[in-house]
């Protein structure tokens, strides 16, 4: 079962993030997009923290915690790749600005084929193979065919079957759930995350990392009084990686080879499943937290 899994583990994410884009959708119109547009305040600042603000953090904890090169050229890619599209759904759940968030991911998504060789360069150029070349096409690609169709596609539903739509988008998002949970099984059963191949200073510092992202991009929209529906995206979005595109670079970056020992790009792979691994029940209390402050916001709201 678990080989069958790991055969399959491309399509499993693809359906769950198709499933998932088609749901999300179904509850969201052009105008949910011309607000973002026209209030910009929330995409900027996303933009900001995303784009700079997660690279210095990384900077900053690369040069504290000196970690061995696996750990930092892992550290440097989760740094450097956008949010993942598992963010929106997260963002779904959470009760927050689902539009805003869908429009960090595919703006980030395609800046990260400019961005993401720089950050790359600037946190760990000495360990950067010189002839690694950005995989620009695979990720356009992905990002049409995965993030943008089906979003169409759900939206084109809510215009034609109104009356249907919830119903459609319920199923969809309950079904990327269950893909989700079979994902969770899958990985675990397949010993994707070996965790004792970490020392326990590692793991300390990959979970700073984590954290900190959780941290810092809660306490910068706060700051600037966002409100909490363009908080929650930002938050989410930050701290949910694209771990699908940092496996994609590290194939290209440390080629697995049978039969030849890889000890930093193991190491590398580490850190990124182990990373997907700790961001989970993090992402989970993130979703708990806003999601009950976005309830009540819009009961008070209400009454």
């Amino acid at each position: 079962m678990f080989d069958f899994y790991i055969r399959y583990e491309y399509w499993f994410a693809a359906t769950q993030l198709a499933l998932a884009m088609l749901g999300m959708g179904a509850t969201l119109k052009v105008r949910d997009f011309v607000v973002v547009a026209q209030q910009p305040r929330g995409l900027l600042l996303g933009l900001l923290v995303q784009l700079a603000l997660v690279p210095l953090f990384a900077w900053g904890l690369l040069i504290v915690s000196q970690p061995a090169v696996g750990l930092a050229v892992g550290l440097a890619l989760c740094a450097a790749i956008p949010g993942g599209t598992m963010s929106n759904v997260l963002t779904f759940l959470a009760r927050g600005h689902v539009a805003l968030s869908i429009a960090l991911t595919a703006i980030c998504s395609f800046a990260c084929l400019l961005t993401t060789p720089i950050v790359l360069s600037l946190l760990i150029a000495t360990q950067l193979p010189g002839e690694f070349v950005m995989p620009a096409a695979r990720i356009a690609t992905e990002i049409t065919l995965i993030l943008m169709l089906p979003l169409v596609i759900g939206m084109g539903v809510l215009t034609v079957w109104p009356n249907g739509a919830a119903r459609f988008s319920k199923i969809c998002i309950r079904s990327s759930i269950v893909i989700i949970l079979l994902v969770v099984i899958g990985a675990t059963g397949a010993g994707r995350v070996d965790i004792t191949k970490f020392a326990s200073s590692e793991i300390i510092i990959l979970l700073s990392f984590v954290m900190g992202l959780a941290v810092f991009s809660w306490l910068v929209p706060k700051l600037l009084r966002l409100n909490g529906p363009d908080t929650a995206a930002i938050n989410i979005e930050v701290t949910f990686r694209n771990i699908n595109l940092a496996l994609l670079i590290k194939a290209s970056l440390f080629p697995a080879v049978v039969g030849v020992p890889d000890p930093v790009g193991d190491m590398v792979l580490f850190t990124l499943l182990l990373y997907g691994g700790l961001v989970f029940p993090v992402a989970a209390l993130q979703v708990y937290l806003h999601g009950k402050r976005n309830r009540q916001a819009a009961g008070s709201s209400v009454e």
